[in-house]
């Protein structure tokens, strides 16, 4: 298949609407349904980003994606029950595989960004991964392979309608990428960077000690942060992005978002959270909405008067800022990167706030002294890679 028509672009009046290949065939075969622009443009972000975190890990990953920048990404490391509670999966009597792990981490890192996402496997899609996608809502998926009844289970996903792609894991693009704007084609060199241990071997800071998870997740962050609309920061945990802030034009709003989005999904794993009592039926998404309202300023819109029985059976309390900062605490180890260099210690003193102690960043900024002084001030590791990440 050398082009494929499509629906309409970006939007329904953008019409007509193809993708194609100057030479050779296109190197993707649609099994269900009819993935849009937009879901394409995710899936061929998706796919790089996933690809490369198999390559740098030897890990099983995955990825979510919304509007052509990752929700959440990960690496198939088993899920502690906690884990499994806060990404509802819990309920599941089988076996997770390393991709179902790795699936449930990078949709259930920010359940609300990823609804409706478009998910990216690096591996065959098995049947515990297209059991857990099957219970999402989301646009679609693509991987090198589907089991025969991964693929079936993918197949009744709305109505028959949800979009599979598979794609040759052995294609591989030509050096110089090209787009074009206004009328006006742009040329590039692809970006083959990279990112291994080595990325990260020039260290500014006092402490020097890198583990061996902080390189993976160090890793794991600017492998995101790659295909990640910039600016971007990106948060990670125990081997997936638990914070991402994307397409920000300010360096400390991008920290300040993703830090909030790595609060957020630390809170969600605190006794208040995990003990609310829901009204039996509540909707996935409900509970992602109400959640997402409880641990936030807007508390009074889901557990005030005149609305709390529509949501729980019991009324929970108020989640005070003391407690919540206390539970906060807790949060240590956390990477952060950046895509480009971070200009002042203000985005240092917020990462700090979310328990971050590993960075890595370009470096070149006039302020580099004053970011290195403030992560020498709170013991942190930074590390210079010398390499900005931007993505448009």
């Amino acid at each position: 298949m050398k082009e494929l028509e499509l629906k309409y672009g970006c939007n329904p009046n953008q019409k007509p609407s193809r993708i194609y290949m100057e030479e050779g065939e296109l190197p993707i075969e649609v099994l269900s349904g009819k993935p849009g622009y937009i879901n394409f443009l995710d899936a061929f972000n998706g796919w790089q980003l996933v690809s490369e975190l198999k390559k740098a890990t030897g890990l099983a990953a995955a990825t979510s994606f919304k509007h052509v920048s990752p929700a959440g990404a990960a690496v198939g490391l088993p899920l502690s029950d906690v884990e499994r509670k806060i990404y509802w999966c819990d309920d599941l009597d089988m076996e997770f595989t390393p991709l179902a792990n790795a699936y449930a981490r990078a949709r259930g890192a920010d359940r609300m960004s990823s609804f409706g996402d478009f998910i990216s496997l690096s591996d065959v899609c098995d049947v515990a991964t297209a059991k857990l996608i099957k219970r999402e809502v989301s646009d679609g998926v693509i991987a090198p392979g589907y089991e025969p009844e991964a693929l079936e289970i993918l197949k009744s996903k709305k109505n028959g309608n949800y979009a599979v792609i598979k794609i040759d894991p052995n294609y591989e693009p030509k050096k110089l990428e090209r787009k074009e704007v206004f009328g006006v084609t742009f040329e590039q060199g692809r970006n083959e960077l990279v990112i291994d241990d080595d990325f990260f071997s020039n260290i500014v800071t006092e402490n020097k000690e890198l583990t061996e998870q902080a390189k993976i997740d160090l890793a794991i962050s600017m492998i995101t942060l790659k295909y990640t609309q910039s600016n971007s920061v990106c948060y990670v945990k125990n081997g997936q992005a638990i914070g991402i802030g994307a397409g920000q034009q300010s360096r400390i709003h991008c920290t300040r978002l993703a830090g909030q989005k790595a609060d957020n999904w630390w809170l969600r794993q605190s006794p208040k959270v995990l003990n609310l009592d829901f009204v039996d039926g509540i909707k996935r998404a409900d509970r992602d909405n109400a959640i997402d309202l409880y641990i936030g300023d807007e508390y009074e819109d889901v557990i005030g008067d005149d609305v709390w029985a529509k949501t729980f059976k019991t009324r929970p309390s108020e989640f005070t800022k003391a407690e919540k900062r206390a539970w906060l605490n807790k949060l240590t180890d956390v990477c952060v990167g950046s895509d480009a260099f971070f200009p002042f210690g203000d985005n240092i003193e917020r990462a700090h706030k979310s328990g971050v102690k590993y960075v890595a960043q370009p470096g070149g900024s006039v302020r580099d002294d004053n970011v290195i002084e403030t992560c020498n001030k709170y013991g942190m590791v930074m590390s210079f890679t010398g390499l900005r990440l931007f993505h448009h």
